[in-house]
């Protein structure tokens, strides 16, 4: 399909209802007609279940089960690094956060403002800092963990559009990951702090985390702000922290702007959680 009907299919179809819809077959336990659905799921996306901690696709009851699967234990050790990578999935875009601004894709910018909510004084911390956006295509490991160890502080749901998020859509959609709907979780670690953004997508049934559980849906018009000051969980490095229910994409921000990326990562390259992302230089 040529990538401007793609993105004219995006403008068009109901997203909302779609992901509804998406969500209630994603929990329903159909028994046979569930376990055929997410054979054929697997035999297209070619998801290594071999790799899965249950790897008979009988033994899930829904699709969320099946989306949301664990890694067999010891499946991704840790680098030695100040940052690993939080997901399996695809590098999108990584390097310096310029004047407030975010590179998405070629000719696409968006601000750090707009991603976080329109908190200006939140923003002002990632002033200057680092980021790294890694897509989770449909096929991967959903779970996204810690890539430093951290408090989390605030969580903050900030409601919007639910475009798809492959690259197709990364190329195409202007200000993509400021306009979807996302979860932000910023976290306070010894190196300053960092955040987390789970960007919701067409399809994507649901966002969770850790210590609240589902947070979206329900979808609402209002934004919502959880704050958690130094109550807040700490969570070790590469400790989960969150799921997808099906594949999108998560922004890491980083308030430290000497952040040296691995030499081995470019844009639309494969990564595995728990892989060296970068380190930090001299303060």
């Amino acid at each position: 399909m040529p990538e401007s009907l793609a993105v004219l299919l995006q403008y068009l179809l109901p997203k909302r209802a779609l992901t509804y819809l998406a969500g209630k077959f994603a929990s329903w336990r159909g028994g046979a007609l569930t376990t055929a659905a997410i054979s054929a799921f697997a035999r297209h996306y070619r998801v290594a279940m071999g790799e899965a901690a249950v790897p008979d696709l009988n033994a899930y009851a829904s699709f969320n089960d099946f989306f949301t699967r664990a890694l067999r234990p010891g499946l991704r050790p840790l680098a030695d690094a100040d940052l690993v990578c939080p997901v399996d999935g695809a590098i999108s875009e990584f390097g310096a956060i310029m004047g407030g601004q975010i590179f998405q894709a070629k000719g696409h910018r968006y601000s750090t403002l707009a991603l976080v909510g329109g908190d200006a004084e939140l923003a002002a911390r990632f002033e200057n800092g680092s980021f790294a956006t890694l897509y989770l295509g449909p096929g991967d490991y959903h779970r996204i963990h810690m890539p430093r160890a951290g408090r989390l502080s605030r969580m903050i749901h900030v409601p919007g559009s639910l475009f798809s998020v492959n690259p197709v859509m990364a190329r195409r959609v202007p200000g993509l990951f400021a306009r979807n709907e996302r979860v932000v979780c910023i976290f306070e670690s010894a190196a300053g702090p960092f955040a987390l953004v789970l960007v919701g997508a067409t399809i994507v049934g649901s966002v969770a985390t850790v210590w609240h559980g589902v947070v979206t849906p329900p979808r609402h018009r209002r934004m919502s702000i959880w704050n958690y000051d130094d109550a807040g969980p700490e969570l070790a490095q590469g400790a989960e922290m969150g799921r997808f229910m099906l594949g999108s994409t998560v922004v890491a921000l980083f308030a430290r702007p000497e952040v040296s990326f691995s030499p081995a990562w470019e844009p639309g390259g494969p990564v595995r959680m728990g892989e060296a992302m970068g380190n930090f230089g001299a303060t």
